[in-house]
């Protein structure tokens, strides 16, 4: 089982619904996931910037292959493959890790995904890394079990499910100590650049718009409204 978290830069949110929610884009899609073994697929916007979210059965597949008709409406990355569209996140957090299918599977189909973003400082990268690892190894399971964090530059993209689904993990954490600190969102705060005129509750993490949601229901896999 492979996560892969992407990043792009594309059409506006509305203008960006509407493009990956039409058929010439959302039918070619369905059906590549089912050949290619690929679920729970969300795409999220903050304006022009999109962030990708999905799961491989088996051999990682890049989103140009999931989605070979958007890349006319995505700016080019520089870097990288000759033409790229989309970036990678790093995966630098997870709460739980899938160790098998079963262990992944979905118990309920009422969860819904829900992403956000913030800005780190590039000078505390290193520091929040440190103690995310830290965090992950000492209390693995401490979290909705589907959440992750991704970092491409100095975005942290945050993905996870709700209602969150907490249940004990399969394995032990890489680390015996418990260095973790009890208060955690003060020690987080200076790691982050505030949004600018944010409302209350969301200067440190803007919260993402949904724009594409496809995935197994019955054993079938659909898109579900957004």
């Amino acid at each position: 089982m492979k996560r892969c978290l992407y990043r792009a830069e594309g059409p506006e949110g509305g203008e960006a619904a509407a493009f990956f929610r039409s058929r010439e884009i959302s039918l070619p899609l369905t059906e590549a996931m089912k050949r290619l073994q690929v679920d729970h697929l969300s795409l999220f916007a903050c304006s022009s910037q999109l962030f990708l979210y999905y799961e491989c059965a088996e051999s990682p597949v890049p989103p140009e292959t999931l989605l070979p008709g958007a890349s006319e409406q995505l700016a080019v990355w520089p870097g990288g493959a000759k033409g790229r569209r989309w970036v990678p996140l790093t995966d630098i957090f997870h709460y739980q890790r899938p160790v098998s299918a079963q262990h992944w599977e979905r118990r309920s189909i009422e969860g819904k995904p829900y992403g956000r973003i913030a800005l780190l400082k590039p000078e505390e990268a290193a520091s929040y890394i440190y103690y995310h690892f830290q965090y992950q190894e000492e209390r693995p399971g401490d979290g909705d079990k589907y959440g992750i964090i991704g970092l491409h530059e100095n975005v942290l993209f945050f993905y996870a499910e709700q209602p969150a689904t907490r249940e004990p993990v399969p394995y032990e954490g890489k680390l015996k100590t418990s260095l973790r600190p009890d208060n955690w969102a003060e020690v987080m705060e200076p790691h982050f650049i505030k949004w600018e005129g944010a409302p209350a509750g969301q200067e440190l993490w803007r919260p993402l718009t949904l724009v594409l949601e496809v995935c197994s229901f019955a054993g079938k896999l659909g898109i579900r409204d957004a």
